[in-house]
């Protein structure tokens, strides 16, 4: 069963492998949001000596099949990255993000991207009774960050989203939502209109340093280049030591429904997406088509689409139970790629490649700051962020650290249980 992404998006669209020996400025390793953000961001610099080398299709992994969530922020929580970094650099850090979300609108609007994108902006939805948490997490997001969230209270968060599971909510609005794999494959034309060189079904199997730069290899040819960079996230596998081992794939579901015409408004009359206040939230979002499009659930398995199914059809019907019978038409799962401290990993080893990846459950905007601000240092126009640098590239154990990882999440999953 193919992801409701792939099957509604362009399926001529389509790159020849490598083939032969080539030469480039920057090489890019890996064809998702990451690799395609840093190529846009040095295009728009005039830098055009590009080569992006994906093993598989444009878009394949985590950012041809996530939510289509886009708003600022990391998997990190905000408080926490507050405590590590401290205030001044914290906001620093978050307002890149939320300079990315204006930066992936303004591409959408500039290249005329037809990416499905629904400018409702998000909502968080309270599952507790306490409204407490939420109101303190909207002062401290004006406080910290001047970034005001709306509040919605009981009545009308039941006015917009017909279940009685949600208390309050607070409302994103410089947020939306889109078809990611369709944004992918508009930058993806868009870089090759700008003279990119673009290769799919193309798997590097190795990256040394040759003389000053690098030579990439792959089983039908090379690219010799100045600066690599390395994007593969969740599909990274044992490519290059260094990242393969600080990063710890994990595996997330998402379905979506059959259209569902008139009876979408029985349970949201909003086009805003919605995700809650657990730790093991739903998030989901209706889609143009009156289809409702649903995720949750974090686990280090990969599942079939009938098991995928089945779980999140009855994590929709515990919140809207007036959907009962809905089909299912299509369910997926996929990797993405999370470092142990939950922050991106950007920037540049010692005598070694540059890299992005690491952006967890939060990397739309993300990837795309990743991409500025590695073009920023690749072409001399600015350092990395140094806040970055705070996080560095920790050991994820191998399948000790997966096994700590879904233990973790059964307990917190047990904690949300147990306070309602």
């Amino acid at each position: 069963m193919p992801s409701f992404y792939h099957a509604t998006a362009d399926t001529t669209l389509r790159f020849a492998p490598l083939s032969g020996p080539a030469d480039a400025r920057v090489a890019i390793i890996g064809g998702g949001f990451a690799g395609l953000a840093t190529a846009m961001s040095l295009v728009e610099r005039g830098v055009r000596d590009i080569v992006l080398l994906e093993a598989e299709t444009i878009g394949h992994g985590a950012s041809g099949r996530n939510g289509g969530f886009v708003f600022g922020g990391f998997s990190l929580d905000n408080a926490d990255l507050v405590r590590q970094v401290g205030a001044a650099e914290a906001r620093r850090l978050y307002g890149l993000t939320l300079d990315a979300v204006e930066r992936i609108r303004q591409r959408i609007q500039r290249h005329a991207i037809d990416c499905d994108a629904v400018y409702s902006g998000v909502l968080l939805a309270n599952w507790f009774a306490d409204d407490r948490p939420l109101r303190a997490l909207q002062q401290f997001m004006h406080e910290q960050f001047q970034v005001d969230w709306r509040w919605l209270p009981r009545e009308e968060t039941r006015s917009l989203l017909l279940t009685e599971r949600y208390h309050a909510a607070l409302h994103e609005p410089n947020a939306f939502h889109f078809h990611p794999l369709k944004y992918a494959q508009g930058l993806a034309r868009v870089l090759r209109e700008a003279g990119v060189r673009l290769h799919e079904g193309t798997r590097v199997n190795g990256i040394v340093a040759d003389g000053a730069g690098w030579r990439v290899s792959t089983p039908s040819g090379h690219v010799a280049c100045e600066h690599a960079v390395v994007a593969c996230g969740g599909y990274i596998g044992q490519l290059f030591k260094p990242l393969s081992r600080a990063i710890m794939p994990i595996a997330t579901y998402v379905m979506t429904t059959e259209p569902l015409g008139g009876r979408l408004a029985s349970a949201m009359r909003t086009t805003a997406a919605v995700y809650d206040t657990r730790f093991a939230f739903d998030y989901y979002r209706p889609l143009p088509d009156t289809r409702l499009l649903w995720g949750g659930r974090i686990s280090i398995r990969d599942r079939s689409p009938q098991a995928v199914a089945q779980l999140l059809t009855r994590d929709l019907l515990r919140v809207y139970p007036q959907l009962q019978g809905v089909q299912v038409q299509h369910a997926w799962s996929g990797l993405m790629s999370y470092a142990r401290h939950k922050m991106p990993q950007i920037g540049r080893l010692p005598r070694g490649p540059w890299y992005a990846m690491g952006f967890g459950g939060h990397g739309v905007g993300p990837t795309t700051l990743a991409g500025e601000v590695l073009a920023q240092a690749l072409t001399g126009e600015a350092a990395m962020p140094a806040g970055f640098g705070h996080y560095g590239l920790p050991s994820t154990l191998g399948p000790l650290g997966l096994a700590a990882a879904q233990a973790t999440y059964w307990w917190l999953q047990l904690r949300d249980a147990l306070r309602g």
